[in-house]
């Protein structure tokens, strides 16, 4: 097969934030012709996000161009759990727990990836090998790192600086991922850049125990107004089991300055169309209309265009044309709405949530609005109007 240029251009560039050792290296590898595989690691601690989704849609790219996609399912070291990023140990999960959470991902995951065909994706689980090593395996393969290369890591500093302790089974996590390239002797791996050094122990691994280069892919990831990385930690995520309705209405909530970088990362938006719209939104054009488009490709990817414009339709139905703000102030259901209200500032104490609640000046909104006429604790997720300018949507 003829090698696209314009496909391996993309493919190395795109949404990248970089690439080890060089770009020129994988080109020179891709260019070659022999077929490459690369792997993408998920430890089932929860639903699929859109953050996941970067990663997929990167390796769409990847399997276009005619190489082998590999899904690993951290099976095992997902009972550890991957400290990047954390201030304290993550809980450790059941085999059970982990399995649950896995049975959706093959589904979601083929939204974007063929799991049919000449060069079908194939997943595998790292309790294949992790949990057959043995001892002295173990201590054989940790001879080849270093303490020191641990300690250099941002969040175990951090830790060490504000006196948190740091658990010898979260040094192993990098060890782990570093041998699921050593067994499955992969050309390459990708991850959210966060997942960098994590990805290139495993390069080092690799190189040392059965001398092959293996590159890695880090992506740039999604992050929120704060600088926080859209995902499931955070409580910020687009689950990918989320309904269109649910997946469309989180996207329009995002800040306007997401809208350039989630087209970037999320669709598959053409990069002309992207940088046009780059532009536009730099100089404050329609920024309302493509955060629609946004939200319309986003949906559209795993669920279907009829989907997709059902989605925008329903949006427009209960929140344009009833003048509630798209940044709408979203929070999970904690107890009564009275309690709710006075906790996020909609209201000051109980005395005026139920002075509002007896002028009928409480609605919840929908398909029709409905005044509210009594305390409730919310049996699911509802917008609610308070007075005339203040909203709420309660998870």
């Amino acid at each position: 097969m003829k090698l696209d240029e314009n496909k391996l251009k993309t493919f190395l560039e795109r949404g990248v934030e970089n690439i080890y050792p060089n770009k020129e290296f994988v080109a020179k590898k891709i260019k070659e012709g022999e077929k490459l595989t690369m792997y993408l690691g998920i430890d089932p601690t929860g639903p699929l996000h859109i953050g996941h989704g970067i990663s997929l849609l990167k390796l769409k790219q990847f399997q276009d161009l005619g190489h082998k996609v590999i899904i690993l399912i951290g099976d095992f070291t997902a009972r550890i759990g991957d400290p990047t990023g954390k201030d304290q140990a993550r809980k450790p999960l059941t085999s059970e727990e982990v399995l649950e959470n896995a049975k959706l991902y093959k589904e979601q995951i083929s939204k974007i990836l063929n799991f049919n065909g000449d060069n079908p994706v194939e997943i595998k689980f790292n309790s294949e090998w992790l949990s057959k090593m043995t001892f002295e395996e173990v201590l054989g393969g940790l001879s080849h790192l270093t303490v020191d290369q641990m300690l250099k890591r941002d969040m175990f500093q951090k830790r060490q600086e504000e006196g948190r302790p740091i658990y010898l089974h979260e040094f192993m996590y990098p060890f782990l991922q570093g041998i699921d390239s050593v067994y499955m002797e992969v050309d390459g791996e990708i991850g959210g850049n966060d997942q960098t050094f994590n990805m290139l122990v495993g390069r080092d691994l690799l190189k040392i125990l059965k001398n092959k280069d293996k590159f890695v892919v880090a992506m740039r990831l999604l992050t929120d107004s704060t600088g926080k990385k859209m995902g499931k930690t955070e409580g910020n995520s687009v689950s990918l089991a989320d309904s269109p309705d649910e997946m469309y209405g989180k996207i329009m909530s995002w800040r306007d300055e997401m809208i350039a970088d989630a087209l970037e990362l999320c669709t598959t938006v053409s990069d002309d169309d992207v940088l046009k719209i780059k532009k536009d939104i730099s100089s404050d054009n329609n920024k309302k209309q493509h955060k629609m488009f946004l939200a319309k490709k986003i949906v559209e990817i795993y669920f279907g265009e009829r989907a997709a414009i059902e989605a925008e339709n329903n949006f427009e139905n209960i929140f344009s044309k009833k003048n509630i703000p798209e940044e709408i102030l979203t929070v999970p259901r904690d107890s009564y709405l009275s309690n709710t209200l006075i906790k996020y500032g909609l209201v000051d104490s109980k005395s005026e949530f139920r002075r509002l609640l007896s002028d009928g000046a409480i609605k919840i909104l929908g398909e029709e609005e409905i005044v509210l006429e009594e305390d409730l604790i919310p049996n699911k997720e509802i917008v609610l109007k308070v007075g005339k300018k203040r909203f709420i949507k309660i998870k």
